[in-house]
């Protein structure tokens, strides 16, 4: 969970009054729905005809004449002209350029657009919409500079900009709009100065200019121009020389909201003036994260602090503690802390924060990856009302915080991975009766018996006790919990439990790497708000339940290395979001269901290696173009390779899709200070334990890069075919231990991306192609125990290879494995040449070199003669020692 999601809740509640106005649909009390103009009705079916619309957000609007548009969702007219005055579609999933047919809108003073994916530059003819008091296109894909015809609108009061693809420098004529109250340009490219004729802008009450780019400024001094503004937001901008910007905010007597995150505030000098240093702002929220910051600027953040302030961020800097000032902020609700580099003093630290006032008013704290030292005593802390406790990573062990217990109010608490080696204390899962809706005790060495799950916890609650060392069976679990990781620690037992969570919150469920047996209970249709079920690394045996296909919005299935059996059920086909299929090390069988390619189209990872699977590959797998992991190993299958692999297109294309492997899903979180709900956003990456390069190895952020095939282990005959090879994109490819004959295809080479190749202990004859020399990336090749012949292409690659990659083939031969048939051949011819050679050069010096021929006869007499002697002294020496 991240807590950065609390820090927009005082601009939400600062925009309150805007953002009711703009929903879908909406108008105030003066406005009701007419009929509208023919006129105007045509031009808004233009618009929607230019449009993709996938989530029919304007299903609505039909072509019949006897519609009414003003009853159009999204539209609304004036009660007494009929005229269309304001179009409002906000998160529609609408994608295209708009129309300018929005300009036959002649009456329109309201556009708002926001949060869709509209793209192109923003259209030119909304410079002669001069009506407009409303302009919102954030949230969208517009490119291009800032049109200098929006200044021409003098009549706006909102404009937001936000989040596009916009660059170019920032107009200066935008200071003409001085009816302006609201203006939004954060997340875009700009470059350049921030134009100081801004500061024309008197009207203005909220301006962001967060992360706008490469701007800078030149001089702040514009900014106390704006006496009415009360929120504030220059993320990213360069405040390095702006000396006394303090005194600016300061003298901004109604600002209520400051974020200055990533501003260099720690280069600044002189950061106020002393004149300033009795006056106190009004500030409800203050963010001074990522500048650096050391204990030093506690002294000018003293007047910036006052008994308004709601929300402090001092997160990513460099400070050493908290001054005992903050301690008296009677008002201080949260308070951020995480991502400090200096080594702080726990105890000092919690007790400064509750020493005064702030002990009653202080509800959440989040300090995560801190180095916090010292221990803190078991006494009772005075923070009273705090409900969120966020110390992840700050190095609280090893003994378990027994303090925490204390803190009798909390709802959000997360001390994971923190090194604590302890058992959890008695008492401790009676803390917080139906009040925690967060809970993370992850990566820690925490052991103890199996805790009640039942009693302590909310609606939509989050419990995560993954990479500990509990132990025992799972009984109760609350029958509320939308998240639960109880991943990598020593739980047994079976799992009936899941019987227990009825309501339908449950979106993740990582039950992985116990020791937990028995078979899945047949109550999964209580699941159907299910996204992510992780099962592997345990002893489930049996056969999936029908019930699995009550997972409609299932989108991965972790099941690696149970004892399952059985053939996988057809109600299984209704999971058609799954997009990640791993059942490999089970007992799973029968034939690859053909309902799998005309099903589950959104597969990319099919995984059902090691199994008991028999029959052929079905075709229909071919139907799988977003397929880029295809792993059948170690099967019973048989017959041919099927041709049609090539229409795997997601294979055919060089890259990969950058979330392919990120499943987003939301809970619904209920924000205590608050008292309302938040719907906040979370993501799974997928893992796997996959063989790549020889070595098995599990594979998270990068399994999106690898495309693979693997249909080793099987009984696969026929040629291997010929549109394998346009697979441009794959990097691993493994047809070994089959019965495949033929020869190896010509194009191979075209394979460019292929970095493993396995073509091992088959029946292929013939030559390697000569086009193998130009893989380039080939780190693994085998192609052993073959009836390959010829000589083995030369190339870098190709000749780094292992010698024993290539045994078991006579026919073949190379430098990698040494010279052999052709070579010996014609060292055999090259040898028996120079032996006559010589010889006859010797006999021809004889027989023309007189004196020659007679010393060498002369010599081979004396050489006969003294052998003869020899010979014959040696076998009589035989016949005495036998006589004796």
């Amino acid at each position: 969970m991240n807590p950065c999601v609390f820090i927009i809740f005082p601009l939400l509640l600062l925009r309150l009054e805007t953002t009711t106005s703009n929903q879908v649909g909406g108008g105030d009390d003066n406005v009701v729905m007419k009929k509208c103009s023919d006129k105007e009705r045509r031009a808004l079916l233009d618009f929607k005809a230019r449009l993709q619309d996938p989530d029919e957000t304007l299903s609505t609007w039909r072509s019949e004449e006897e519609e009414d548009c003003c009853k159009w969702r999204g539209v609304t007219c004036n009660n007494q002209t009929d005229r269309v005055i304001k179009l409002s579609i906000i998160s529609g999933g609408l994608e295209g350029e708009v129309s300018n047919s929005l300009l036959n809108l002649s009456y329109l003073t309201h556009l708002d657009l926001v949060d869709n994916s509209f793209h192109g530059i923003i259209p030119t003819f909304i410079g002669s919409m001069t009506r407009l008091r409303h302009l919102d296109l954030g949230l969208n894909h517009f490119n291009g500079t800032i049109p200098r015809f929006i200044c021409s609108l003098t009549k706006l009061r909102y404009l937001n900009l936000r989040n596009n693809d916009l660059n170019g420098t920032i107009p200066r004529c935008i200071g003409s709009l001085t009816e302006l109250r609201h203006l939004d340009l954060s997340g875009n490219s700009f470059y350049g100065t921030i134009p100081p004729e801004i500061g024309n802008l008197t009207n203005l009450q909220e301006l962001s200019l967060g992360s706008v780019g490469r701007c800078r400024v030149e001089n702040l001094h514009w900014l106390s121009h704006l006496s009415h503004l009360e929120v504030l937001d220059m993320d990213g901008i360069s405040l390095a020389k702006q000396n006394h910007w303090v005194d600016v905010i300061l003298s901004l007597r109604k600002l209520l909201f400051l974020s200055l995150d990533g501003c260099e505030l720690s280069q600044v000098m002189y950061p106020y003036s002393s004149s300033f240093l009795n006056s106190s702002s009004s500030l409800y929220f203050l963010n001074l994260r990522n500048n650096n910051l050391t204990s030093s600027m506690y002294h000018w953040l003293f007047p910036l602090t006052s008994n308004s302030l709601h929300i402090l961020s001092l997160s990513g800097n460099m400070l050493d503690g908290i001054p005992k000032y903050l301690g008296n902020l009677c008002s201080l609700e949260t308070l951020y802390f995480d991502n400090n580099s200096a080594v702080v003093n726990l105890p000092d630290f919690l007790n400064n924060l509750s020493s005064g006032c702030t002990s009653l008013t202080l509800q959440e704290l989040f300090a995560p990856r801190n180095r916090f030292i010292g221990t803190l005593s078991n006494e009772t802390l005075s923070l009273k009302n705090l409900a969120s406790l966020d110390m992840n990573s700050c190095n609280l062990g090893p003994h378990f915080p027994r303090w925490i217990q204390t803190l009798k109010n909390l709802s959000y608490l997360d001390i994971a991975n923190n090194e604590i080696s302890d058992t959890i204390p008695l008492g401790f899962w009676d803390m917080w009766p139906s009040k925690l809706t967060y809970l993370n005790l992850s990566s820690n060495n925490i052991s103890g018996k199996t805790p009640d799950l039942s009693s302590n916890f909310g609606n939509n609650s989050i419990i995560d006790l993954s990479s500990n060392r509990f132990y025992g069976p799972i009984t109760n679990v609350s029958s509320t919990v939308a998240l639960l990781d109880l991943s990598r620690n020593k739980f047994y037992g079976g799992i009936s439990f899941l019987c227990q969570i009825v309501h339908g919150f449950l979106l993740v469920l990582d039950l992985s790497h116990n020791l937990l047996s028995g078979q899945l209970p047949d109550c999964l249709w209580h699941f159907k708000e299910l996204k992510i079920l992780n099962l592997e690394h345990n002893k489930l045996s049996g056969t999936l339940p029908t019930s699995v296909g009550s997972l409609i919005k299932l989108e991965v299935l972790y099941l690696y290395k149970n004892n399952l059996s059985g053939e996988l059920p057809l109600s299984l086909k209704n999971c058609k979001r799954l997009s990640f299929l791993n059942l490999e090390a089970n007992k799973f069988s029968g034939n690859v269901p053909v309902w799998i390619g005309e099903n589950l189209s959104r597969l990319y990872v099919l995984n059902l290696r090691s199994n008991s699977f028999f029959g052929t590959i079905p075709l229909q797998l071919c139907q799988l173009a977003n397929l880029q992991i295809l792993h059948l190993s170690l099967n019973n299958l048989h017959g041919p390779i099927p041709s049609c692999l090539d229409n795997l297109t997601n294979m055919v294309q060089e890259g990969s899709l950058a979330t392919h492997n990120v499943h987003s899903y939301s809970i619904e979180w209920f924000y205590s200070v608050a008292g309302m709900y938040f719907v906040l956003p979370n993501k799974y990456v997928d893992h796997a334990m996959m063989e790549w390069k020889g070595y098995e190895r599990e594979l998270t952020s990068t399994l999106r890069l690898l495309k693979s095939i693997d249909l080793s282990s099987n009984n696969l005959t026929g040629q291997i075919p010929s549109e394998v090879t346009n697979l441009y994109g794959l990097h691993t490819l493994n047809l070994s231990k089959n019965g495949l004959l033929g020869e190896i295809p010509e194009t191979i080479g075209q394979m460019k991306q292929l970095e493993t190749l396995d073509l091992s202990r088959n029946n292929l004859s013939g030559e390697m192609p000569l086009s193998m020399s130009s893989l380039n990336f080939l780190d693994l090749l085998d192609v052993s125990y073959n009836s390959l012949s010829g000589r083995i292409p030369s190339s870098t690659q190709l000749q780094s290879i292992d010698p024993s990659r290539y045994y078991g083939n006579p026919g073949l031969y190379g430098p990698v494995i040494g010279e052999s048939d052709e070579v010996w051949g014609w060292f055999y011819i090259g040898g028996g040449t120079g032996f006559a050679t010589g010889f006859w050069i010797s006999i021809g010096a004889l027989l023309l070199n007189r004196r020659g021929r007679h010393a060498f006869f002369h010599f081979y007499d004396r050489c006969k003669d003294l052998v003869y002697v020899k010979v014959m002294v040696f076998f009589a020496h035989l016949q005495r020692v036998e006589h004796r």
